[in-house]
């Protein structure tokens, strides 16, 4: 479990409380958001969305951001990350207004499209400057334990704001007001998250360490694009950290195919017609399970890293969801699918835990920002890629036995090749993956 000591030691850092309220306050408005975007295409009477609909929706929104993450990843190694948090949380508490305005007049063109393209991209910019910051609140023996508080909590925050999104719609007719009225909620915690980065910290206080000298727009350029090598190659001599962030990128593609076929289950097998009430609740619970799995994560992933290490842990974490999907999906009843969902989000958020540890132990800070948007970038885009698989290969029921058994076989899969990758790394480098107490050089090379 989280050790007091670590954990105490955490919650006295200052700073560490205040970027932690500015991702509570950040998430939390974005599981409104969603609640509220996804609402009005996926549970809506005048919406009828097939399964490849949904996934081009998924895509529209994600693959733009993903295909210019690199270019992100360089910027927060060279713009003040405070500036990044306050600036990007009050865009899109701007932009989120007039998305809200065309939820509600039913609008899903070209302009409701690029706003909400706009929001989710900067969501991953803000995600990304948040987890290249912390080391910069908390001692660096301490970062398994400050991942597990703040992604954890940012992950329970975000289903909250699902979770009570979709309560409030269970309660009156779905329908584009009340979606655009969930929609708009968002605001408040947008500009809340804005206010507390600002107020909390000086300008350099998040870092970079030493961020470059500016050069005019062609030299910016260049710059970019020197940094985008320099820090691919910064990575490829880091097993430590490839190995893991590989790991939990195929883990999301498989993830993708959970994904979509949840969502048509319970919009077209667990429900019949046009009243989703009793979907939106059914997802309700799957939301709070998965919340409940990823707060369990956090109490449970530091322990585990100590006495398991990373590379052991998140072993177990993939082979219990091998297991799971079979064991909770195949009965195709509610109850069996909750308890796999609660699963599945233990093993991911402990994954989250040690890929972000692993990121932040083993990359030297001045490429820190990069490594974490390209494993947002890879994370976006194997997530799609699995909800294309899953609208081609799942029928508009989602009930495909066949699809739970093969998912289950590419987890197995994935289990093997992380053994034997990580093998020849751990005994190159001499020490674990995500080490919890680590006190060596940050961003000493190791070849993978």
């Amino acid at each position: 479990m989280i050790r007091n000591g670590d954990l105490r030691a955490c919650l006295r850092s200052r700073g560490f409380r205040r970027l932690l309220w500015t991702r509570l306050a950040s998430q939390g408005a974005d599981g409104f958001f969603q609640a509220g975007l996804a609402g009005s295409i996926l549970f809506n009477p005048n919406q009828h969305a097939d399964a490849i609909e949904i996934a081009v929706g998924f895509a529209v929104l994600v693959l733009p951001y993903s295909l210019i993450s690199p270019y992100v990843g360089v910027l927060l190694d060279r713009w003040s990350r405070r500036n990044i948090l306050f600036k990007a949380n009050l865009l899109r508490a701007v932009v989120v207004a007039p998305t809200a305005a065309l939820i509600w007049l039913g609008d899903d063109h070209l302009l409701f499209a690029l706003f909400a393209l706009i929001v989710i991209a900067v969501n991953r910019f803000v995600l990304a400057g948040l987890s290249a910051s912390l080391p910069h609140v908390i001692e660096e023996r301490r970062l398994v334990t400050g991942n597990a508080v703040s992604t954890t909590f940012g992950t329970v925050c975000f289903s909250l704001g699902l979770g009570a999104a979709a309560l409030a719609q269970s309660q009156v007719t779905a329908g584009n007001h009340s979606y655009g009225v969930i929609a708009l909620f968002a605001v408040l915690g947008y500009v809340a998250a804005a206010i507390i980065a600002r107020v909390s910290f000086d300008r350099d206080e998040l870092g970079p360490d030493e961020p470059p000298p500016h050069r005019g727009v062609v030299g910016e350029i260049a710059d970019v694009a020197r940094g985008m090598v320099s820090g691919a190659k910064h990575l490829a001599h880091r097993g430590g950290a490839a190995y893991p962030l590989l790991a939990q990128t195929a883990h999301r593609g498989l993830y993708g195919v959970l994904a979509i076929g949840t969502l048509l289950l319970y919009r077209n097998y667990f429900t019949t017609g046009d009243d989703f009430a009793s979907s939106i609740g059914g997802l309700t619970q799957i939301v709070v399970a998965g919340a409940a799995g990823s707060l369990l994560a956090a109490v449970i992933t530091p322990m585990a890293t100590r006495r398991l290490g990373g590379r052991m842990w998140i072993t177990v974490l993939l082979s219990a969801v091998a297991v799971v999907v079979l064991a909770g999906g195949l009965p195709y009843r509610h109850a069996p699918l909750v308890i796999a969902v609660f699963v599945i989000n233990i093993a991911s958020q402990g994954t989250k835990i040690v890929v972000d540890t692993a990121i932040q132990q083993e990359c030297s800070d001045d490429h820190r920002g990069w490594v974490f948007s390209v494993n947002d970038t890879a994370f976006n885009l194997c997530f799609v890629g699995g909800l294309f698989a899953g609208a081609l290969l799942l029928p508009e029921s989602g009930h495909a036995p066949a699809v739970l058994i093969g998912v289950s076989l590419g987890y197995v899969i994935l289990v093997l090749w992380f053994r034997w990758a990580t093998a020849r790394w751990v005994r190159r480098a001499d020490h674990d993956i995500a080490l919890a107490g680590r006190t060596d050089k940050i961003g000493a090379p190791t070849r993978p």
